[in-house]
């Protein structure tokens, strides 16, 4: 069953395989309800057992100190049932959002799958293993099989960075405070918006208390699972590639020469300049696949003035006029494989019309149109 979970998620996200793990961390052991009792307690009772060394999150009751916790005795219950049957699956009893500190240390580059959020920043960011921001019992289910998807934070493509800090203007007395990390953390989170960040200017004498408290801040108000501090974090901080945030707009990864159904561009609507530009990558040949143009008819009577109108006749394209191909039924079937320059059409494709979607150019869809296949210019964007 765990296993099956594990997979199923990693089909959710895309996940071409499912990588080996070396340890795990378990946020799903804080009981937040009867059902979390009742899963923890199922794994139990299948014989479950983790495949790889365990450490615990908090759990719900201070069981070193009695009464500290003020739970009804229904709900104090459960939560004790819940921390039993993980201690049963071979959990340590670490209680701990900082298992990092209890000698849960796991190498450079090593694959591993933790919850708690603070954790995975840490986990990342100051040891360079690798998690993604796993969930409650996901996370146990990979402790139990021992595998996770391969997708997020274990790729070394998602490691990069997508955008450098630079703070060496900041004040040094300031960046010596203890209070200056926490700040730095949620002023990280409210910026990055899942993206990896890579920090310069810092002192590199940065204690790893600080870097606890500014991941946890981070992971807190943002989506940070990762972040890097140069001469301080262990993995060089190199920023990613442009293609990196190219493909973002794609749905699918095709290699040049695989074949593509159609070609839209024009969202916002294309303007006579787009048009003129169009004309001119095209240069009179025929297109191969449909290519659809989307436009206002305030443009095609300024394509009428310029004395444009044979050259669209001529062209092959298929003009939209008054709507666009991704609000209401156009293109020729339920599904397919469409190139756009739009990164309008690169978001909304995919839900409004079924068809896969890549990003390209104007004069990738140029040339793709005319091929029939796709033909794309990579070397810029390295």
């Amino acid at each position: 069953m765990a296993l099956r979970i594990v997979a199923d998620t990693a089909r959710l996200l895309g996940a071409a395989r499912l990588v080996p793990i070396a340890s795990a961390h378990v946020d799903g052991c804080l009981y937040h309800g009867d059902s979390g009792t009742l899963f923890a307690e199922r794994l139990v009772e299948g014989g479950g057992a983790v495949a790889v060394a365990t450490t615990l999150n908090v759990g719900a009751l201070d069981l070193m100190h009695a009464g500290r916790v003020r739970l009804e005795p229904q709900r104090a219950a459960m939560a004790r049932r819940m921390m039993d049957a993980y201690l049963r699956l071979g959990c340590r009893p670490t209680w701990t959002c900082a298992p990092y500190q209890a000698g849960h240390r796991p190498a450079l580059g090593q694959h591993v799958a933790w919850g708690e959020s603070n954790a995975v920043a840490f986990c990342n960011s100051v040891l360079g293993a690798r998690t993604e921001r796993y969930g409650d019992f996901l996370d146990i289910c990979a402790a139990l099989s021992g595998r996770a998807p391969e997708s997020g934070l274990h790729l070394d493509d998602n490691r990069r960075a997508a955008f450098e800090v630079d703070a060496s203007a900041l004040a040094r007395p300031l960046v010596e405070e203890e209070a200056f990390w926490p700040v730095l953390g949620a002023w990280l989170g409210s910026v990055a918006a899942g993206r990896v960040a890579a920090f310069t200017g810092l002192p590199r004498g940065i204690d790893e208390d600080r870097l606890k408290a500014m991941g946890a801040a981070a992971a807190s108000t943002g989506a940070v699972g990762l972040f890097h501090v140069a001469g301080v974090t262990p993995e060089e901080p190199r920023l990613a590639p442009g293609h990196e945030a190219r493909d973002r707009l794609s749905t699918v990864r095709l290699r040049p020469g695989e074949p593509v159904d159609a070609v839209a561009v024009g969202s916002p609507h294309f303007s006579l300049a787009e048009f003129r530009r169009l004309f001119a990558l095209l240069a009179g040949r025929r297109l191969a696949i449909p290519f659809y143009v989307c436009t206002g008819r305030h443009t095609l009577a300024e394509i009428e003035a310029a004395g444009l109108s044979s050259t669209l006749a001529e062209s092959g394209l298929t003009v939209v006029a008054d709507t666009c191909i991704v609000v209401t039924p156009i293109l020729p079937a339920d599904d397919g494989l469409l190139l756009t320059n739009s990164g309008k059409f690169a978001h909304y494709t995919r839900p409004n019309t079924g068809f896969d979607v890549l990003y390209g150019s104007l004069a990738d869809c140029a040339e793709t149109a005319v091929a029939g296949r796709l033909v794309r210019e990579e070397a810029l964007w390295r």
